[in-house]
């Protein structure tokens, strides 16, 4: 393990925190995101832990776990996002969740309380730090957050014996992240994909194939959108440089940025935005946009309009993750769990509800018995060369985090 990081936060990134809350794919739930009105707020509470001077140092503990209750006590109690599991039609069950239940006898006690993951960090991190237990068995971070754990020793190593399906099905796309190889502490609850969208109409004829037509066609001129996550607008632009965003270095970042701020400065770019694009591009003010695979799923069912490409350069793919925090009771029912949901069938009735990239091999057939243009959709199901295009955005120091934000949060603006 490396020495700890510490964990304050430039005024950069807390502008950045507080951009995810209001607009970030952290801002609306996923499956309610395309519904909501424009302008409505997220009432996050534990903001206050976060200020421009930061959140206070992390304490490295060694990785501690504790006894496992597992065989005497029949539950396990799981941390996730808002509407990012499955329901049934009255919106009150979780199926999968149900099926576990009765084929285990362990009890889920579901909780949806992940808005974002600075402000979960925020909310385990005292716990964590003093060797505690968070009153958690099983949690879902996205990965930069997923790396800090582990590099910090704060998640237990899954035991492998109790994940055989999970090793076997687990796409070879999500196999061996930087931050995790050989998925030692993790495994992808999901994956999610950074495309180019676009709005047929509002293309009046022109061709969108790659980040350059964005930055360069004049006739999209002020009608452009990219994302307000840095690792999502750069990792595509340093694919279109012909960088892999893996193994970048500094002079390319800011290569990247100057790219970004020459169409700023010509007023190519309309906007950065979180999941507020949405309304820009059905509605035309975007001719074409950066945008999150899971969101375009849904609008092409609404818009007959928008569609995505995958740029022959790549895409950019994130994941959110698993992992068993220190001190967790129930450690043994949290890997059975992970386990569970790698099994072809439940994680098919998930991928129909999320929309979001499957981690699991061998869920298409499962997946057409529910929903056959699911099953059919590269952005829920990759398909060979669309997983070979896919790229991560490298792990960072606390060090270039701060500074790349800083740079970002001129470009943009925030």
């Amino acid at each position: 393990m490396e020495q700890y990081e510490p964990d304050r936060l430039s005024a950069a990134q807390v502008a950045a925190v507080r951009r995810s809350f209001r607009n970030g794919r952290a801002a609306l739930s996923r499956r309610s995101l395309l519904r909501a009105s424009a302008g409505g707020a997220l009432a996050v509470g534990g903001l206050g832990v976060l200020s421009a001077c930061g959140i206070p140092p992390a304490a490295r503990t060694s990785g501690v776990s504790s006894e496992d209750h597992s065989a005497k006590e029949k539950t396990v109690a799981f941390s996730n996002w808002t509407e990012y599991m499955d329901v049934d039609d009255s919106g009150k069950r979780h199926p999968t969740l149900e099926e576990f239940r009765k084929r285990t006898g362990i009890a889920v006690k579901y909780t949806e309380d992940i808005n974002d993951n600075v402000e979960f960090f925020g909310k385990v991190k005292p716990q964590l730090a003093a060797g505690q237990d968070t009153g958690r068995d099983l949690i879902c971070v996205t990965d930069w957050l997923a790396a800090r754990l582990i590099r910090f020793g704060w998640v237990q190593k899954l035991d492998a014996s109790n994940l055989p399906t999970a090793y076997a099905n687990l796409s070879q796309q999500f196999r061996s992240p930087d931050w995790d190889p050989g998925r030692a502490y993790s495994y992808p609850w999901t994956g999610i994909s950074t495309v180019i969208a676009y709005n047929r109409k509002a293309l009046d004829g022109e061709e969108v194939t790659s980040v350059s037509d964005l930055l360069d066609n004049p006739r999209l001129k002020g009608r452009v959108g990219f994302l307000s996550e840095m690792r999502d607008s750069v990792g595509m632009t340093l694919l279109d440089m012909g960088k892999d965003p893996g193994r970048f270095t500094d002079d390319d970042f800011d290569a990247a940025i100057a790219r970004l701020q020459k169409a700023v400065d010509k007023g190519q770019i309309r906007r950065f935005t979180g999941n507020d694009y949405t309304s820009d591009l059905t509605k035309g003010d975007f001719a074409a946009c950066i945008a999150w695979a899971g969101d375009v799923v849904q609008l092409k069912a609404d818009s007959p309009d928008v569609d995505f490409v995958i740029p022959d350069s790549g895409y950019m793919t994130s994941t959110d993750n698993l992992l068993v925090p220190n001190k967790s009771r129930h450690k043994t029912n949290a890997e059975r769990l992970i386990d569970y949901y790698y099994e072809p069938k439940p994680a098919a009735e998930l991928a129909a509800y999320i929309n979001y990239v499957c981690p699991v091999d061998g869920v298409k057939a499962e997946l057409a018995r529910i929903d056959e243009d699911a099953a059919n959709n590269p952005l829920i199901i990759p398909d060979r060369e669309m997983a070979a295009k896919s790229r991560a955005f490298r792990s960072l120091s606390s060090k270039e985090e701060t500074a790349y934000e800083e740079k970002f949060a001129k470009l943009t603006g925030a």
